[in-house]
């Protein structure tokens, strides 16, 4: 079963996304929720709730344990703030399982929104919808980069992670949902 963080965010979204492509998926709101998930999507929205909620529900520890075992997971914007080692202009780290840096907001505010299209790995001509986005400012070698913008790293991959700086779940272009379901196989 395909879990996707309910606490915030663009969570309903992603769960329209995944039922277009045939696949059921579950909210995850508390600790017991992640007892029956085989993968987890964590949504674009305020990476600052979302790991404050994660910490009060008693979820952080659990979850960070359950993807560093190989749960396969796909971050979108916030989410891949929640993922990151380091975030270079917060003090606070989340999950930390994904050995990157990012700069949180680093397309500016809500005004200077965008869309572009850029290839995704293997995927060409991909719809990228960068909301208040996170960018990727470091990797380590073992990090695959997936896609870039404007010379900026805005997708990765790493063992069962997959993180995106982008809003996959309000593209009509379902290929990134298909390609974080391969790693669940």
């Amino acid at each position: 079963m395909v879990g996707v963080l309910a606490l915030q965010g663009a969570f309903r979204e992603h769960i329209i996304s995944l039922e277009k492509l045939g696949v059921k998926a579950k909210e995850v709101r508390t600790l017991s929720d992640l007892s029956s998930i085989d993968s987890i999507i964590l949504p674009g929205g305020e990476s600052t709730v979302q790991g404050k909620l994660l910490r009060a529900l008693n979820m952080m520890v659990p979850l960070k344990s359950m993807i560093e075992q190989g749960l396969p997971v796909l971050a979108t914007c916030a989410g891949l703030i929640l993922l990151a080692n380091k975030i270079d202009n917060d003090e606070n780290t989340y999950l930390s399982t994904l050995p990157v840096s990012v700069k949180r907001n680093a397309y500016g505010r809500q005004v200077s929104s965008f869309i572009t299209t850029s290839n995704l790995g293997p995927l060409n001509a991909v719809e990228m919808i960068f909301i208040r986005a996170p960018y990727i400012t470091n990797v380590e070698d073992v990090v695959e980069v997936l896609s870039m913008h404007d010379g900026k790293i805005t997708g990765v991959r790493y063992k069962n992670q997959i993180g995106l700086s982008f809003h996959p779940e309000l593209s009509n272009d379902l290929r990134c949902h298909e390609l974080f379901l391969k790693l669940t196989k």
